[in-house]
């Protein structure tokens, strides 16, 4: 009788609101981790290195939460989670997870190298299995007939991924060849993933710059992701300046020194025109078009090139006797920092939303 009238806790709740995040975790969800960890490098360029620790372990807290979020959609919806990865549109986003990993990997070499370590060796595989997969199941769609004709596929900013997920990983060995016994089998794969990030990009380019110029599928004009263009060419600029400041004696960087250092100048001078570019469109979107502007995962991949722009630009301005691209790289942090607390901002108030939503049984 004593039991008889007592009120059972609703343990339905919490559990609906998990199903319904991992269900709803996009492939590009762990954008937030590589912004985050970006930022907090662009942080301690700029002096704020507690502030910038901070952002480390927010960065690396995220990548576990999405991590498990991942785990979960995978076993309740794996289905959705495989044709988002043979989808051109978001396929690329899982990619995010790779960079993620050595974006936070490179961020903790200083005080916990173990880490740059860890999350490089297990980023590889993963790297392997994405960047191989997404475009081969893309390709057996077409062989096998599920694609009726040819047609100029839908290219945009996620695609390079594929190139930034690339350079994550020559940033993750150079960082790890600065001071490591193994330093020339590293060095040599630090390069060899930067040609191929290089080769990739400009291949990707090249289809990108031929869609937007005939309209080839462009409802919308340049959306967030398509920042990604830029960030493509930060990253590569920054693991490019950190393979020509390997230690000196290195086989490799003999022999690539000068393609490297050329090579990296020149993109980085590609990614800053497309700047006023990428501003433009949003201008037209969101002010002549008028469309709404609210928080989606996508904002994320605008935090993410700003940082990895003022970051790459500083190193390589400072490490090359470049004291004006310096200077451009510091006036560029604060604007990554306060790109990455109006998006922080714009997410809290979703999460909040989303909690206040009444669950469905």
């Amino acid at each position: 009788m004593s039991g008889a009238g007592a009120v059972r806790p609703d343990t339905s709740a919490p559990l609906s609101l998990m199903r319904s995040w991992w269900r709803g975790q996009p492939p590009a969800a762990f954008a937030f981790v590589m912004a985050t960890g970006i930022v907090s490098a662009a942080l301690k360029d700029a002096g704020w290195g507690p502030a910038g620790t901070v952002l480390l372990w927010l960065a690396a807290a995220g990548l576990v939460v999405l991590t498990i979020g991942l785990a979960g959609r995978l076993s309740i919806g794996r289905t959705a989670a495989v044709d988002a990865f043979r989808n051109p549109h978001a396929g690329f986003g899982y990619l995010t997870m790779v960079a993620a990993m050595n974006v936070v990997g490179a961020g903790f070499h200083d005080s916990h190298p173990a880490v740059t370590w860890i999350l490089g060796v297990l980023s590889f595989p993963l790297w392997l299995f994405l960047a191989y997969g997404i475009p081969l199941s893309m390709m057996l769609r077409t062989e096998m007939g599920d694609i009726q004709r040819p047609r100029l596929l839908p290219v945009d900013g996620t695609w390079f991924l594929w190139v930034v997920s690339t350079q994550s990983l020559s940033v993750a060995t150079a960082t790890l060849a600065v001071a490591d016994t193994s330093i020339r089998l590293l060095s040599d794969l630090a390069v060899a993933f930067w040609g191929i990030g290089i080769m990739l990009y400009l291949t990707l380019t090249t289809l990108v710059i031929l869609r937007l110029l005939t309209g080839g599928e462009n409802r919308g004009g340049i959306v967030p992701a398509n920042w990604i263009f830029m960030g493509a060419t930060a990253i590569t600029v920054l693991a490019g300046s950190m393979i020509l400041h390997l230690p000196a004696g290195v086989p490799v960087l003999e022999l690539a020194a000068p393609t490297v250092g050329g090579i990296s100048y020149l993109l980085w001078a590609f990614g800053l025109w497309w700047v006023p570019l990428l501003v433009a469109f949003g201008v037209w979107r969101h002010i002549v078009r008028r469309e709404p502007l609210k928080y989606t995962t996508a904002l994320w991949s605008i935090v993410f090139p700003l940082g990895m722009f003022a970051v790459a630009t500083y190193h390589f301005g400072n490490e090359n006797g470049m004291p004006l691209v310096a200077l451009l790289g510091q006036w560029a942090n604060w604007i990554a920092v306060g790109a990455w607390l109006l998006v922080v901002a714009g997410m809290a108030a979703t999460a909040v939303a989303f909690l206040r939503r009444k669950p469905r049984s």
